[in-house]
């Protein structure tokens, strides 16, 4: 995929997951009864390096898995006729615990809603807080994440493309073309 202007490279995305990764151990004393779980294709990408971040910081492993949200969508039916479900994985039992949903942008809010959605069909966790590393407005839904990693204004028009290297081979933010 052609970026039209880049945003973010490979430093400013880890200088910035690195942060997010100290404000999650700040904002919850610690990184006790956490547990992440970023949302398919590329939150789970960012949920596995804050995880790790977490680790070096704390010196202690943080649970971490991957949602698909698919059949969770509030537009499932003008996806396609035969949509691709892919597998979820939660590491530990969720209840109690604060659970972290991890996504690479938030745009109108409603992926996020289906990963709440998701989340709660496997338990009744302490809390959810939501980290992103991309805030680019226009929100249809009153969902507001914990954790941003940067904010970029865009138009509707624009698409905010996050590549990263164990899917597309490199990191980096930009509006695509």
């Amino acid at each position: 995929m052609k970026l039209k202007k880049q945003l973010m490279d490979e430093k400013e995305i880890e200088r910035t997951l690195t942060r997010i990764a100290h404000e999650i151990v700040e904002k919850n004393k610690g990184v006790e009864n956490l547990c992440i779980i970023g949302i398919k294709r590329r939150g789970d990408v960012l949920a596995e390096r804050l995880a790790r971040k977490l680790e070096e910081i704390e010196g202690k492993p943080i649970p971490v898995g991957a949602l698909d949200i698919t059949l969770y969508r509030d537009d499932l039916s003008t996806l396609s006729v035969a949509p691709i479900v892919r597998k979820s994985f939660i590491p530990c039992d969720i209840n109690g615990k604060k659970v972290i949903v991890v996504d690479d942008v938030i745009y109108t809010g409603r992926t996020v809603r289906a990963a709440l959605d998701a989340v709660m069909d496997y338990g009744r966790p302490q809390s959810v807080q939501l980290a992103v590393l991309v805030d680019r407005g226009h929100r249809e839904l009153p969902i507001h994440p914990d954790y941003v990693g940067k904010v970029i204004p865009t138009s509707k028009d624009e698409n905010v493309v996050v590549l990263l290297k164990e899917v597309d081979g490199v990191d980096a933010v930009g509006i695509s073309e």
